[in-house]
């Protein structure tokens, strides 16, 4: 009885189709990205939200999701667990002036998100209901934003290193809530430095601004001191996903170079790179002809 079990078990599990992880391109396009565009574009993985406008009304039917998989993409959806957002299904018009213990302030460069205790049980049970929602939706995985919260923290005097293990306990119990569902991280890469159990549990990890601050060239010495720790995702057979955003919209030769060499740079880490509009409204898919998507 025991081995038809596990043969009935083995037999459902070959009928699941996993995605492709054998990828070379991404996109990323948070606000009203299309299932139809994404179907017909050659991009092998897509970040977007699990939402057209990021409410609860506008949420991607299973069959939209289901579309996209079926034409051979690996589709993840957003979602911040370091930060709350006031715009989403959980938030309650009452926390303006009463918020729960584990509501903190509001980012001042981002209106509308709020820091959060993220190791605390109130808003972990928020997550893993964003959570459950996206996996009935049929996303390949999550795209985990605000893992970076753990320094915001440390600034505030709490320990760093407590701190940045809670992080990483959080997202290990989002992977186990996940189950067979992809795991990627945006930035925090320097958690790997405090917690290295980081790499057990995700698939990948995603970078901003890793060559340039919109369209200016960063500190070298910078770059390469976040490489330290991107690098050892790499070296432990992750992903890297890098977005800079590079692109004017323009057909200049300043703007072309610059695009080729963001590329050029990640190609050259094993990276895989995704030129983003320097609006950093990320309302659109950046197809640059005969660059992107190669």
């Amino acid at each position: 009885m025991i081995g038809f079990v596990a043969f009935l078990i083995s037999f459902l599990m070959s009928c699941v189709s996993a995605p492709n992880l054998d990828i070379d391109s991404w996109a990323y396009q948070l606000q009203n990205a299309e299932p139809s565009e994404m179907k017909e574009l050659n991009f092998d993985i897509y970040v977007i939200d699990y939402s057209r406008d990021g409410s609860e009304g506008g949420r991607y039917s299973k069959e939209e999701i289901e579309s996209v998989r079926k034409s051979g993409k690996v589709i993840l959806s957003y979602m911040s667990i370091g930060e709350a957002e006031n715009y989403r299904f959980y938030w309650k018009s009452e926390w303006n002036e009463n918020p729960p213990e584990w509501l903190g302030e509001e980012n001042p460069e981002w209106e509308g998100n709020y820091a959060v205790k993220y190791w605390m049980s109130g808003w972990k049970k928020i997550v893993f209901q964003y959570l459950s929602k996206i996996k009935e939706e049929g996303f390949d995985g999550v795209y985990l934003d605000k893992v970076d919260e753990f320094e915001y923290w440390a600034e505030k005097g709490y320990d760093e290193e407590t701190l940045a293990s809670s992080m990483v306990n959080f997202i290990g119990e989002i992977s186990k809530e996940a189950g067979t569902m992809l795991i990627f991280i945006q930035n925090g890469e320097r958690i790997v430095e405090l917690d290295p159990k980081i790499i057990d549990y995700v698939n990948g990890i995603g970078i901003e601004d890793l060559w340039y601050d919109g369209t200016i060239k960063k500190n070298e010495r910078d770059v390469s001191e976040r490489l330290k720790d991107i690098r050892k995702f790499k070296e432990s057979n992750k992903i890297v996903l890098v977005v800079d955003y590079v692109d004017d919209g323009s057909d200049s030769e300043e703007n072309i170079k610059r695009v080729r060499e963001f590329i050029l740079r990640a190609r050259n880490e094993g990276f895989i790179p995704y030129a983003a509009m320097s609006d950093r409204e990320l309302d659109e898919i950046v197809v640059i002809k005969g660059i992107q998507p190669e």
